[in-house]
């Protein structure tokens, strides 16, 4: 039952008399839906189609805005999210930051740093042949998914970014 009304209350069904009756709701929400959608291909044809709005980073900005419209609503409260925003439990909302940030004990940075070490000495001669196949791989254009699979049962993450970034070097987005 309980979560029928969580349901209900996300949906906004609740907001009208009969849902069920005729299902003009169900009808109505659809054609805004419909509606939206059609206006979106609209703006992107007036771009040129998916690439000319690419360059233009239409995509990304248009995504951008939206994210921060829901967030906005969502902190607000005006979009009800049940345990978010909504019917909270005694902790309080999962999107609010603690009062403090929760830090790693001394023990348990040393433990990664150790752990780390060992990652390297254990895999010290696979090491550098792995790292030069990942490099021929992002140069060669070949599987980088398979690659960086395989490359992660010996490598650390900061050895893989420092041996892509050195064939690759630093993403900068075009303005």
């Amino acid at each position: 039952m309980a979560i029928q009304l969580i349901i209900n209350k996300e949906f906004g069904l609740t907001k009208n008399e009969n849902p069920i009756q005729g299902a003009f709701i169900i009808e109505e929400l659809t054609d805004l839906v419909e509606h939206a959608v059609l206006l979106e291909f609209d703006r992107l044809t007036e771009r040129g189609g998916v690439l000319g709005a690419m360059e233009t980073m239409y995509q990304r900005s248009k995504i951008q805005e939206e994210s921060m419209h829901y967030e906005m609503l969502k902190h607000t409260g005006e979009y009800p999210i049940v345990g978010v925003n909504t019917f909270l439990s005694r902790k309080g909302s999962p999107t609010i930051l603690p009062s403090e940030v929760i830090r790693a004990t001394e023990q348990e940075k040393q433990f990664q740093i150790t752990t780390l070490k060992a990652l390297h000495e254990f895999h010290a001669q696979s090491l550098e042949e792995s790292l030069v196949q990942l490099k021929k791989d992002a140069i060669g254009h070949g599987n980088m998914f398979e690659a960086l699979m395989e490359i992660s049962k010996f490598c650390s993450l900061g050895q893989i970014t420092h041996a892509l970034f050195s064939v690759g070097g630093q993403y900068r987005r075009n303005m």
